[in-house]
């Protein structure tokens, strides 16, 4: 089902519409299905067949493997995909329009909806051994809508297990592997995990869909145990081949086993393990270019996640090898980052420093300097000079790697006033970034501006926030000043800005800047335009601009525009909005963008009804494309009253393998161990256009692309 839940989740609860395919494999359509690069990906990878993408609002065939939700509208025409010019308008191609602010709101909008945590949010602890164990269910989830462990080990689990013993369909087995990692299971006394032996045994699956998904799963999983395994696959290592029976390992498979060895990096507590996975990742990077850049990419996502502890000092140990030197410490994977991203290294390192693989470099280095502090601030500094390189007017570096740069600023930058500096340079390049740049780097720097003015320099600082005013004018002036698709973008960066604020514990927005905001909201008449003005409205929490908000909901016809707002109400809280919103759900059967939208406002509202109607409406719905947005509403929700349904319907032997894999991946969703979404600290400030098959690819069977 690699194709029919793929977008399951699909609708992007505030973006994209769902994707051409969906698929059990268990995941979202979060970014386009024909973005893959000439080069850049290759090859099928086995699983269902994909057909080519349909042109922007036009479904595409329908049929178990192949829904046919619609992509996201926009302006027609981009570019091949890797192009490095711009997107076009006009010409006959029929792609999406991979600038539209749609793709970058449907990366991103799972730290601003937090569905999960709303729902849950009643102040309950979960967590200790105690909770882990399932002792005391009861107190601990009787006022929450939280799946207690009981219900987890003695209804969900045996219900899963169960379908991987006795089904062989692609679509329930993919399901069931992804919802059993995604909750986690108890070690035994002997410290083995059961969840990781039963699911490593599909890696020998002649299927490759799911076998592949079994790589996935072990990284979601993130089970210590599992390092040994995935790394022996991401190097084709005699030892894998021989695991899994074959003479190769397959290239998608070792992709995904990179990726999960960042997840399990990410989690792990043991910083050696940490240092262990880093340098093998680090060993993929320095190799020889693949004829697919998948693997590399990969890595580099990966190397990102897996932050040696902060506090080692960089080795000088002569007995390290090069790789196991640059996962020494912090510090010396950022130096590693640093001279592999570095521009003036190309020529010698061009068969093993791809453009591509290089456009991740940037995102790396952001993540592994999030929350340092002072000890960090030269290495910041250094980091934040070579992105100013990589983005000024003279620039020699590959357009992919700008965007990624213009991205990482909005990660390492603060709002400081003062004296010139390296933060103050970047100000002002951003500035200049978004008058005169490249289309979608002018787009990326007015959410990165957003970013910045919102996050204060250390107290140490003269003049910690002294920047923020000059940001804020500019976004504004780009706002009112911009047309079409750059006034959206910088509507919804006000947004962002606002909410930054307000997550920080810092000042609510000025209150001119949130007027201006309405006021092109009011204005609005364009759907496109309208969507990101009331999405912005509502990460602003802007109570008074709930009627307006309303209006705009029975004014437009267009589906997405009407999800927007009504997830904008959800996210203001806006209760008058409950009913309105829940006519909308009951007329959308057949309309599964909105559905999607609908279910996520009613769940940010709090609906106590909702959960009962979507069970019977999943249980009902025939199309694809509604059991898809259907099963990932219920799921994106985590409400435990949904469970019973999910489970009757995963056992149901009459409903279609499709219906049944999409409440597996509910099921996981639900019970997930982890509030947001696995994949969303691999998708976020994530440059999309920097793609492979294997982070969000064509037919959508990229790592981005599953629940």
């Amino acid at each position: 089902m690699k194709k029919t839940l793929l977008i399951g989740a699909a609708l992007l609860a505030g973006g994209l519409a769902l994707a051409h395919n969906a698929s059990a494999h268990g995941g979202t359509y979060r970014g386009p299905g024909d973005t893959v690069p000439p080069g850049g990906g290759g090859g099928t990878g086995g699983g269902p067949a994909t057909p080519g993408p349909s042109g922007p609002g036009t479904p595409g065939p329908s049929g178990p493997s192949t829904p046919g939700p619609s992509t996201p509208t926009g302006p027609a025409g981009t570019p091949p995909a890797g192009s490095p010019a711009g997107p076009t308008t006009g010409g006959g191609d029929t792609g999406p329009d991979l600038s539209t602010w749609d793709f970058w709101w449907g990366f991103n909008k799972d730290q601003y909806l937090n569905l999960k945590a709303n729902t849950r949010n009643t102040g309950v602890v979960t967590g200790g051994d105690d909770w882990l164990l399932g002792k005391g269910e009861e107190e601990q989830t009787k006022d929450t809508l939280a799946p207690s462990q009981k219900q987890i080990r003695e209804i969900v689990v045996p219900a899963l297990l169960k379908v991987l013993d006795k089904e062989r369909g692609n679509d329930l087995i993919t399901g069931s592997l992804i919802a059993l990692a995604k909750i986690g299971d108890k070690l035994s006394e002997a410290d083995t995990s059961e969840f990781e032996q039963v699911i490593k045994q599909f890696l020998k699956d002649g299927n490759q869909e799911i076998s592949e998904t079994a790589a996935v799963a072990l990284g979601i999983l993130a089970n210590d145990a599992s390092v040994e395994l995935l790394t022996q696959l991401m190097n084709d290592d005699p030892a894998a081949r021989s695991f899994m029976g074959k003479t190769e390992v397959p290239f998608r498979t070792r992709a995904f086993s990179a990726y999960g060895l960042g997840l399990i990096g990410h989690a792990t507590s043991n910083n050696e393990l940490r240092r262990q996975i880093a340098a093998s990742l680090v060993g993929i990077l320095n190799t020889p270019s693949f004829a697919k850049r998948d693997l590399k990419v990969a890595a580099m996502v990966a190397f990102g996640l897996t932050p040696v502890d902060a506090g080692a000092e960089e080795s000088a140990d002569e007995s390290l090898t090069p790789e196991e030197a640059a996962a020494s410490s912090r510090k010396a994977q950022l130096n590693f980052l640093l001279d592999y991203y570095d521009e003036a290294n190309q020529r010698e390192h061009s068969r093993t420093r791809h453009h591509r693989v290089r456009a991740h470099a940037p995102t790396a280095m952001a993540r592994l300097l999030a929350d340092q502090g002072a000890e960090f601030e030269e290495v910041r500094s250094q980091v934040i000079e070579k992105m100013l390189e990589g983005v000024n007017k003279h620039s020699k570096y590959n357009r992919n790697i700008q965007q990624s740069c213009v991205l990482a600023l909005g990660q390492l930058v603060d709002a400081r006033g003062g004296k010139k500096n390296a933060h103050r340079t970047a100000h002002e390049e951003l500035d200049r970034i978004c008058k005169k740049g490249e289309l979608q780097s002018k787009r990326y720097a007015l959410i990165s501006m957003a970013q910045i003015a919102a996050r204060p320099a250390p107290e140490s600082i003269e003049d910690p926030t002294g920047g923020r005013d000059d940001l804020r004018k500019n976004l504004l002036a780009r706002m009112s000043k911009a047309k079409g698709g750059q006034a959206a973008w910088a509507g919804l960066a006000v947004g962002v800005h606002a909410r930054a604020l307000s997550d920080g514990g810092q000042e609510t927005i000025d209150l001119g800047a949130l007027s201006a905001l309405r006021s092109e909201a009011k204005k609005s008449k364009s759907p496109d335009l309208a969507g990101a003005y009331m999405l912005a409205l509502g990460l602003a929490n802007d109570q008074d601009s709930a009627e307006l908000i309303l209006d705009k909901l029975e004014y437009f016809s267009q589906d997405e525009t009407r999800g927007h707002c009504a997830v904008a109400l959800g996210l203001m809280n806006y209760t008058q909005a409950v009913e309105p919103i829940q006519e909308i759900l009951d007329g959308s059967e057949f309309r599964p963008d909105l559905l999607k939208q609908a279910a996520v406002a009613l769940g940010l509202l709090g609906d106590k009804n909702m959960v009962e109607r979507l069970v019977k409406m999943l249980g009902d719905a025939k199309s694809l494309s509604s059991q898809a947005a259907i099963a990932s509403a219920l799921g994106t929700i985590g409400d435990k009253n949904s469970i019973d349904g999910l489970v009757e319907l995963l056992k149901d032997s009459g409903k279609t393998q499709t219906a049944r894999g999409f409440a597996a991946v509910a099921l996981g969703i639900v019970c997930d161990k982890e509030l947001l979404p696995w994949n969303a600290k691999i998708g976020t400030n994530i440059n999309y256009r920097a793609n492979t098959e294997t982070l969000t690819g064509a037919g959508s069977t990229g790592i981005l692309d599953l629940l």
